[in-house]
């Protein structure tokens, strides 16, 4: 074929995943688009790819696009006429321990919401939809009837025949070999000629990393990316399996032991066992390894040492396995991002390139995949909020050390529980508050914030810092009576909490206003002020929120989440006009917070600021003899200020806060104290799945302002009608647990609405949750349900989102 010389989009790699974004792309109309491959398409991991088909997913985002992609495979075949082995024979996940039935019982709630039905079951139940395996050690278990297995092969090519019958063009055998930038578009080189586009992908594989180097001249990062071995193998011949499967007419189910962290599948007539074991390999990670120019088609020589313990007890969960020698054994390279979910999305600090990348369960994965960044590409945003798998969740802490330390510990815990108190170990340390040696001698335990390491709670003497402890759903652990404490003293007294890691960016220059004015979708604060302010998309949903210092009439401080620097950083700096200067200065200046009925009085010992100053005002004072930033704020709804310092004179200013009489407290009495005030957190509460008016942010919308901001027709065309729902606080029955995010709320025994976030709260006493319900049950006083790890819970609607000092007498006294 001759190479085109341009296109609209080049899309680089010809796994399921590449191929998928081209044929979602042609499906949209979008002409011009291209995918090349540097061998045959499926040369990458696909090819030897499991081809394994689960709904299942613990993150709902992610659950989210494999329902939506299984469902496109039911359909592929007959919609472009390519057979595909599509075999959707149900699969079980075994349960050794109530944990686990928990979890299944979160993940049941959350397929429901999407119209998928998973039943729990009984070990005796198990057994009958797979009689051969052992039950007498297992709590229970869980069945989706729509699980299965495809051939990677037969599905890739059935989406690129479906993209080449719009038009599309797949180029094979031509490696792209590089990138450059030429008046405001992208040229793709190749041995076959250059290529002029509008938009570029990544979508490279296990190459990713490499092809990603290519973007770093045009502000791009290094990709955190590890290649790992993954080993399955296949049984030869089971008398038995055939006899069961020419009885019933169709296969064995998927089993998956995640206790014991294999799945175990029927291959023809033998099985197939994939473990994923705790001494695991990466590869190509070494000066002696290094990866090769092509390794397309090939696989790692076989190492079934390190599988001898999960082989054994599969052996011992269904002992046909051990009835027949080993026919084949499958050692293939798959990338790992640090914790295990896909990259896809916009390519952080790069213009019009894209990512799609780093796939554990590419096939699975892929045609939800495809249609996500073919909506990032078309639209600039996706039809479901999906930040857990944006690639600028990693900022410039995930080094190649840090993405391999994490992917031996995700990988060797692929099945593991994600308990809401657990941090995991593995690659910690890596950005420290200059208050960090204190925070731990007082006890601190921490977690980490986009990679700030930040006390989550105080121990004392005596308690359970054990990580074992934290393997637990319930809110009752050895932090629970500290938590309490910490909020008490908050809430008589004076308290102090490190805050390093905020995203802190500086907007200037002649028209820095006006700018953020067309971009928000309410006002600006005064001079000497601050205040929120909203950024929503084109649909009128929150993309994002940041707390605004106005220092003058165009010098700002925006201040955003830790974890949202890249994302907020990519979404100004792309629209910023000439004259308007951006500058992220996160790593220069860092943050605590003083708050509590007595934080004026020990402020006052310490600070020459003027303390008088009300509610939402900033100034430049000293504070221990340092200077400082005072902006009177408190995210505990407290009286309180926080305390903007330079990081070298930051540990002195929090020592003397601390030796004057305040007591520390974690991210776990915040989190707390912000729920009874109704404050919300970024893609916790607000998301991209909800507009402003819904989510309630109707005070930060201003319709009538002149700007025409992004999402103003849409939300002018909302208001009109009244939102279709609402976000409500809600004081449930204090259960065991918290309600998790995207657990089912019922009125009337229909499905009313979700869960986005829930705290004990020691101020008000009472579990407080915040969820999106349907307006007919949104009004104050109804009663709903929540399933809560599958016990429904009762709950009230509130008046308000404010349950803790409703008229902000407290705040501003």
């Amino acid at each position: 074929m001759v190479l085109p010389s341009t296109a609209r989009v080049v899309i680089i790699g010809g796994g399921v995943v590449g191929v998928s974004a081209l044929y979602h792309l042609a499906k949209a109309g979008w002409s011009d688009c291209l995918l090349l491959e540097k061998n045959e398409l499926t040369a990458g991991s696909t090819w030897h790819a499991a081809g394994n088909c689960p709904n299942f997913a613990a993150n709902y985002s992610v659950m989210n696009m494999q329902r939506y992609g299984l469902a496109l495979y039911r359909k592929l075949a007959e919609e472009v006429n390519y057979p595909i082995n599509y075999h959707v024979t149900g699969a079980i996940r075994l349960a050794h321990s109530h944990k686990r039935m928990m979890e299944f019982e979160r993940v049941r709630g959350m397929a429901a919401h999407m119209g998928l039905t998973m039943d729990m079951c009984t070990p005796e139940e198990l057994q009958q939809h797979f009689p051969f395996m052992e039950t007498h050690d297992l709590e229970g278990g869980l069945w989706d009837p729509l699980d299965g297995d495809i051939d990677p092969s037969q599905v890739t090519q059935a989406l690129a025949k479906g993209a080449r019958a719009h038009g599309r063009t797949i180029a094979r055998f031509t490696p792209a070999t590089g990138v450059s930038r030429k008046d405001g578009e992208w040229v793709v080189h190749t041995e076959k000629g250059d290529i002029r586009c509008e938009y570029v992908v990544n979508a490279a594989g296990y190459y990713a990393a490499r092809v990603g180097e290519w973007f770093l001249p045009h502000g791009g990062r290094e990709v955190p990316l590890t290649v790992m071995s993954h080993q399955y193998f296949l049984t030869e011949a089971i008398p038995e399996v055939a006899a069961w499967t020419k009885e019933h007419g169709r296969k064995l189910p998927m089993l998956r032991d995640v206790d014991s962290s294999y799945y175990l599948r029927q291959d023809t007539h033998s099985l197939n066992l994939g473990p994923y074991e705790l001494n695991c390999q990466a590869a190509w990670v070494t000066e002696n390894d290094q990866m090769p120019e092509d390794f397309s088609f090939q696989l790692y020589p076989d190492d079934l040492d390190r599988l001898e313990w999960y082989i054994e007890d599969a052996m011992a969960r269904v002992p046909l396995l051990g009835t027949q020698g080993v026919q084949r054994n499958i050692n293939g390279p798959i990338p790992y991002a640090p914790d295990g979910l896909p990259m896809i999305g916009p390519m952080p600090g790069v213009p019009n390139a894209f990512e799609a990348h780093s796939f554990t369960f590419g096939i699975a994965q892929g045609g939800g995949a495809g249609k996500v960044l073919s909506e990032w590409i078309m639209h600039g945003h996706t039809e479901w909020d999906m930040w857990s798998v944006d690639p600028r969740r990693f900022t410039g802490y995930a080094d190649a050390s840090y993405s391999l330390g994490k992917a031996l510990e995700t990988y060797g815990h692929e099945y593991a529980m994600h308990f809401p108190h657990h941090e995991w170990p593995a690659e910690r340390n890596r950005r420290l508050s200059p208050n960090h040696d204190r925070l731990v001698a007082d006890g601190g335990q921490m977690g980490a914030y986009n990679g700030w390491e930040r006390a989550n709670w105080f121990a004392r003497p005596g308690d359970d810092t054990s990580e074992e402890a934290t393997l637990t759903w319930d809110r009752n652990g050895p932090w629970e009576p500290r938590i309490k404490a910490e909020v008490e003293a908050v809430r008589d007294g004076v308290g102090v909490i490190d805050l390093c890691g905020f995203s802190r960016f500086d907007l200037q220059g002649d028209g820095a206003a006006e700018f953020l004015r067309g971009l928000i979708a309410g006002g600006l604060p005064k001079v000497g002020r601050m205040n929120l302010i909203y950024f929503p998309d084109d649909r009128g949903r929150v993309l994002t929120e940041m707390s605004c210092i106005r220092h003058g009439d165009d010098s700002f401080t925006l201040m955003t989440a830790a974890v949202a620097q890249w994302h907020d950083f990519d979404m100004l700096s792309q629209k910023l006009p000439e004259g308007v200067n951006l500058t992220d200065r996160t790593e220069e200046v860092t943050s605590m917070l003083v708050t509590g009925p007595k934080s004026r009085d020990l402020l006052a010992g310490l600070s020459d600021a003027d303390l008088s100053l009300g509610w939402l005002s900033h100034q430049n004072a000293t504070v221990a003899g340092k200077p400082a930033l005072l902006a009177r704020v408190s995210f505990a709804g407290e009286l309180g200020w926080e305390v903007h310092a330079d990081p070298a004179e930051a540990a002195h200013i929090y020592d003397a806060i601390r030796d004057a009489g305040a007591v520390p407290f974690g991210m776990y009495a915040l989190n707390s104290m912000r729920i009874e005030k109704g404050y919300l957190t970024w893609k916790g509460d607000l998301s991209s799945d909800y507009s402003l008016l819904e989510t309630g942010l109707d005070r930060f919308v201003r319709l009538d302002k002149p700007q025409d901001f992004p999402g103003k027709a849409a939300l002018q065309a909302e208001a009109k009608k009244g939102p279709s729902r609402r976000l409500c606080t809600l004081i449930a029955q204090p259960g065991q647990q918290d309600a998790p995010y995207m657990a089912a709320v019922f009125a009337d025994g229909k499905r009313a609405g979700e869960v986005l976030s829930a705290a004990y709260g020691y101020r008000v006493d009472a579990a407080i949750v915040m969820a999106m319900l349907d307006v007919n049950a949104a009004t104050p006083g109804t009663e709903v349900e929540i399933e809560v790890y599958g016990q429904r819970v009762t709950a009230t609607v509130q008046e308000t989102a404010c349950l803790w000092d409703a008229d902000n007498s407290r705040i501003r006294a």
